[in-house]
Order: structure tokens, then C-alpha cells, then sequence
């Protein structure tokens, strides 16, 4: 496939009060349910049980 571009992906965590708290634009597919856990626990989102 050379030539053709895939799109860009990017996660954006928005806070309860609807501010953005980060955007992540360095999506790696095969990790990202790992890497957004992670990134919702450093921000200081509480986990849902």
C-alpha cells in the first residue's frame, strides 16, 4: 500500500465539568484499552466496579 495514508487516530478524555483533560495523539491500536486505563487512572478518574 505504498502511497496510501491511514487516518490519524486520537482519544480526547473530557472531564465530568466538560473540560478537556488531554488528548492522547499517539493511539496505538493493539494497547489502547490498556493505555486509556492507565491514562484514566493518572489523571485521577475514579474507577467503576
Amino acid at each position: 500500500m505504498a502511497g496510501k495514508k491511514m487516518a490519524n487516530r486520537w482519544t480526547i478524555y473530557i472531564g465530568k465539568d466538560g473540560k478537556i483533560l488531554f488528548i492522547d495523539k499517539a493511539v496505538k491500536a493493539g494497547a489502547h484499552g490498556g493505555d486509556v486505563a492507565a491514562k484514566l487512572k493518572a489523571l485521577g478518574v475514579e474507577a467503576k466496579e
